[in-house]
């Protein structure tokens, strides 16, 4: 009886230690990541970046997107949520990671609108209307085209902007800060500069509301 208690208590140990260890690895591992993508600061935006939210806020949330990924669309409402949560403390900047076929073009369309102080107006028409212009994962931009009515677009500046170098230049920028910050797949978060290591809706949300406590 006494070898067998031995035996379970040895077993629970074992176990205890285990998990230490494993949380002190993730622990180093966020902090690392973390630490990498602070050095990197200057990747996180652009003067260009599209940025709603007050100009002042405390907590910026960078977002790396592309309007093809499901789950860009899936999480848009609720980054707008986590910000109407903290009014007047969090900030949104959105980034340019085009990885799915045709989606460079789609992007080139957001800039082209913001051109016309339309960009939010057609980011949000495009998320609404994803299954017209989406076929087996691959942007078709003709059909985004006409989803675009009512926006107040004048659609023959619209298609001229689209040749601009300014606009390639961008996004191409874009891409690139991307791959120096690791950003592999969309959605890909930031706050503060801290990356969202473990990705998923309360993981997000407990990292902003850690900065909105840690600046407020």
């Amino acid at each position: 009886m006494k070898k067998n208690m031995i035996v379970v208590a040895t077993a629970i140990l074992f176990v205890v230690l285990f998990i230490m260890a494993a949380t002190f690895y993730n622990n180093q591992k966020d902090k690392a990541l973390s630490n990498a993508s602070m050095e990197k600061i200057e990747h996180m935006q652009r003067e260009h970046s599209p940025t709603t939210g007050p100009v002042d806020a405390k907590v910026t949330i960078v977002e790396f997107f592309d309007p093809a990924c499901g789950t860009c669309s899936a999480f848009h409402p609720f980054v707008k949520q986590l910000m109407q949560d903290n009014p007047g403390k969090v900030n949104l900047v959105l980034r340019y990671l085009p990885l799915h076929q045709n989606s460079d073009v789609i992007v080139s369309i957001f800039e082209a609108a913001r051109l016309q102080n339309r960009f939010w107006e057609t980011l949000e028409r495009a998320y609404q209307t994803r299954d017209a212009w989406i076929e087996h994962h691959v942007s078709r931009p003709e059909k985004l085209w006409g989803q675009l009515d009512g926006l107040g677009l004048d659609m023959e500046k619209l298609n001229e902007a689209l040749q601009s170098e300014e606009i390639a230049r961008r996004i191409k920028l874009d891409i690139l800060d991307a791959q120096q910050l690791n950003v592999t797949k969309t959605p890909g978060f930031f706050v503060n500069g801290k990356p969202l290591v473990n990705f998923g809706y309360q993981q997000l949300q407990q990292l902003v509301e850690s900065e909105v406590a840690a600046n407020y």
